[in-house]
């Protein structure tokens, strides 16, 4: 037996938050929506995704925002990304205490922390 990847991350929300959600992750984070299959579409949430990660949102009935635990999302151009947060109201808090890594920490609109990393070439402070 072997595990072979993550298929998705789960994060909750609360109900009729869908297009809070689709502002954040489609339109701040680029990450394209995924059509939840009808099965399950009843539910609610909505679910993101590209080749490389999903992230689902599910609604919660007594929603509470995940505030320690939370994905970490490595990218390619760190510093884009947090320009597109702050700028659309999403205030980024840096933290540069993992070696090799620039981060930093933001808050989806319902309180959930994502964490986005991005490589630090050798020898490069982490930021």
């Amino acid at each position: 037996m072997s595990i072979l990847a993550v298929h998705h991350v789960q994060l909750a929300m609360p109900a009729g938050g869908e297009a809070q959600a689709r502002t954040f992750y489609a339109r701040v984070l680029g990450l394209p929506e995924v059509p939840k299959p009808t099965t399950l579409a009843a539910r609610g949430g909505v679910w993101f995704g590209n080749g490389a990660i999903q992230l689902h949102l599910g609604v919660e009935a007594e929603f509470r925002p995940a505030r320690k635990a939370h994905p970490a999302l490595l990218v390619d151009d760190l510093d884009t990304l947090e320009a597109a947060c702050a700028a659309a109201g999403f205030p980024p808090q840096r933290d540069g205490e993992l070696p090799g890594y620039a981060r930093f920490y933001v808050d989806d609109p319902f309180g959930n922390r994502l964490e986005f990393l991005q490589v630090q070439p050798t020898g490069s402070p982490a930021t």
